[in-house]
């Protein structure tokens, strides 16, 4: 799957087109000649030069606009709803009317087919639609530079994370190496009419993860592991609506048991290099923690 020939002829609605994925993806698909339409909430990205539209998941007023003429779709869940499918599935059949063929879904490696929320759309897309992929990524190596997530905040502020995880492990993915997968299943001539879960080349626990930054930083950063109920109030203290810290924090409790301790081999197999190593996403962010 290294060496595909791509169809370039079909307009792209991505969805997200301002969050850690999204981004990239627009600047690739441009790169490789696709029509691109950038969904935003605000309708708009900083400097753009691709055709932009105002896309809320909430507001299907703003759905057929943003399908008009569309071939193919990345799908990214709203932010910070525990059961997306009761709005992401009216869509996809919106979508499917108005002639849309191929859909990529950014779901997560911890969520199976079928189970409530992304699960059920991951299911949706394979029955429904002609040509499908789901992308099942591990946890962004994103999260602990983004200080607007409560990871990268907490380390930003007070060099801490507080999680329930204890020692379970995880193969942290950069979002970018998770975009190049999207791309290549947007634009491969055959449809992947898969799931793939991503992830980096190392499985790391939460304390592996502060010695890195430690040491990358010259600043302390540490762990702290608790309860899956302490997990979530100290995300609910930083503002998260409860509902969601409750389904991060039984999310940890998962990687306290082992769920994500595991390493694949998709980044290389469908785009043909290796996959960033959070050593070297943290050496390229370090400003972010200082």
């Amino acid at each position: 799957m290294t060496a595909p020939q791509r169809q370039n002829g079909g307009r792209v609605l991505v969805i997200g087109a301002a969050g850690n994925t999204g981004r990239y993806i627009v600047s690739r698909l441009t790169e490789l000649g696709v029509p691109v339409r950038a969904a935003t909430r605000q309708g708009g990205l900083p400097g753009g030069s691709v055709e932009a539209v105002r896309f809320d998941w909430a507001d299907a007023t703003s759905h057929d606009a943003a399908l008009a003429g569309v071939e193919r779709m990345y799908l990214i869940a709203p932010r910070e709803v525990e059961d997306p499918s009761a709005l992401m599935l009216p869509f996809i059949e919106r979508a499917l009317a108005r002639g849309v063929r191929r859909a990529v879904l950014l779901s997560a490696s911890a969520i199976p087919e079928g189970t409530p929320g992304h699960g059920t759309v991951h299911q949706a897309l394979r029955e429904r639609m002609p040509e499908w992929t789901v992308l099942q990524p591990s946890w962004f190596m994103q999260n602990f530079a983004d200080p607007k997530h409560h990871f990268g905040a907490a380390i930003r502020r007070d060099g801490l994370m507080v999680t329930a995880t204890g020692q379970g492990r995880v193969g942290f993915v950069d979002a970018h190496d998770i975009a190049e997968v999207a791309v290549r299943a947007l634009t491969d001539e055959r449809a992947h009419d898969t799931a793939h879960v991503i992830t980096g080349p190392q499985a790391l626990g939460y304390d592996d993860i502060a010695a890195i930054l430690t040491r990358v930083t010259g600043r302390p950063v540490r762990h702290q592991a608790v309860s899956t109920d302490e997990a979530q109030r100290f995300m609910e203290a930083g503002g998260m609506p409860a509902p969601y810290a409750r389904f991060l924090a039984q999310l940890e409790e998962t990687i306290r048991n082992g769920a994500e301790d595991r390493v694949t081999q998709t980044v290389s197999r469908v785009t043909g290099r290796e996959p960033r190593s959070f050593e070297d996403f943290a050496r390229a962010h370090a400003a972010s923690w200082r």
